[in-house]
């Protein structure tokens, strides 16, 4: 019984005391930032057909599937062209401020309407990654996804650093000012009627709104160690719930889609991914389709490699090794996915959805990597090399964060 109440008060204290996984969250919202604002600026020049006004989907179609369905979109409050294009540069700068980790919590939320938004506007023209980044926008909002490889930490760091040498650190006025603009904005979206299909999103915006402001307020007096404690449990806890829940979506993911599989035809007797490299709309490359196709046995092996990996995948997260090499598995199919069948974006999302599972150890190797890179392209450049951070830096960029 000791045994028991010890394991569970060091479980408790592990969830409540850290926001875990603070490489692979930072990965995540990179790699979902980063597909979106690659998918808004490739369709710029169509973004008009996609969800304008004037699109195939019209204003009022959309309007009457919103109102049937209580899905939220910021782009149907007006049909002006002014305001979609307001909505759709609001979208890729939120997703610009999300992939560098500024103001991280205020850029999730605007990533977030910017998602729901543009996606919820024309429902039939998406896929299954814009699925997998509709669901990841939402998850992110509870993340503390900026604690490492963001401008969030890097100014966290730099403070840390600017007080362990007894130096005057200055004041946020960005961080408050952000914060006003955005409770206007939800004040006169509110007294407005704007948000009229549905209270879940609305409910979200203003409570973490509201919990923005109180952090603010919290941390600007030193006297209340207790109130920022508790608000610190209370963001760990959501954030290490939140990255529990894309894990279980991840793997909900795979084993769907690989029982699935096993129950079709075309799957059992490995022809399955022989039909779509011969569709004119997956077939980018109808030459490397026909190399691909030509052989049946590799059609077969293709076919039920992909069917075992998928299905196994959930049952192998209690082996490391065996996780990690189907990991790369999928990682290798998903971007072999994106050349041959012409589905980078999809491809993307669902390789950034398994990088939550990365090792620790890779992650940080990597970031040492893109980092050593940096600097050599700052010294080709002539531009002066960041020094070597101090251990209080380091501890920073560990545990900061920022609203």
């Amino acid at each position: 019984m000791n045994r028991l109440s010890l394991t569970l008060s060091r479980g408790v204290a592990r969830v409540t005391e850290a926001a875990l996984g603070p490489y692979q969250s930072a990965v995540i919202r990179i790699g979902f930032a980063g597909t979106w604002l690659l998918f808004l600026l490739r369709e710029f020049p169509h973004r008009q057909e996609l969800y304008g006004p004037a699109g195939p989907w019209g204003w009022n179609l959309a309007k009457e599937l919103t109102a049937d369905n209580h899905a939220f979109t910021a782009l149907l409050w007006s049909d002006s062209q002014l305001w979609f294009e307001c909505c759709y540069a609001l979208a890729i700068l939120a997703s610009a401020a999300l992939l560098l980790g500024w103001r991280t919590r205020t850029a999730s939320l605007l990533f977030m309407v910017g998602v729901l938004s543009l996606q919820n506007r024309s429902v039939f023209i998406g896929d299954g990654g814009d699925n997998v980044l509709h669901l990841m926008a939402f998850y992110l909002l509870f993340t503390r996804c900026g604690q490492v490889w963001s401008l969030d930490a890097r100014r966290a760091a730099h403070n840390a650093a600017a007080r362990a040498r007894g130096e005057r650190v200055p004041a946020d006025r960005v961080g408050p000012v952000l914060w006003a603009v955005l409770g206007l904005a939800l004040a006169t979206a509110t007294l407005t009627g704007r948000f009229d299909n549905g209270w879940l999103i609305p409910a979200l915006l203003w409570t973490a709104w509201a919990g923005l402001g109180l952090w603010w307020a919290v941390g600007r007096r030193a006297a209340w160690e207790q109130p920022r404690i508790l608000l610190d449990v209370v963001a760990n806890v959501l954030h290490n719930g939140a990255l529990v829940v894309i894990m279980a979506e991840a793997c909900l993911i795979y084993a769907t889609a690989g029982w699935y599989k096993v129950q079709g035809s075309r799957w059992q007797d490995g022809t399955a991914v022989y039909y779509p490299l011969h569709l004119d709309y997956f077939s980018p490359w109808p030459a490397l389709a026909d190399l691909m196709s030509s052989s049946g046995t590799i059609l077969m092996i293709v076919a039920y490699g992909t069917v075992m990996v998928q299905v196994a995948f959930p049952f192998t997260l209690f082996n490391r090794r065996v996780k990690n090499i189907l990991l790369a598995l999928m990682m290798i199919e998903h971007a072999v996915i994106a050349v041959v069948l012409g589905l980078p974006f999809f491809s993307l999302a669902m390789i950034t959805a398994d990088a939550v599972f990365l090792p620790t150890s890779f992650l940080r190797r990597l970031g040492g990597l893109a980092a050593r890179a940096r600097d050599r392209l700052a010294r080709r450049a002539g531009r002066p090399v960041p020094a070597p951070r101090s251990p209080e830096e380091s501890a920073a960029d560990r545990v900061g964060f920022s609203a």
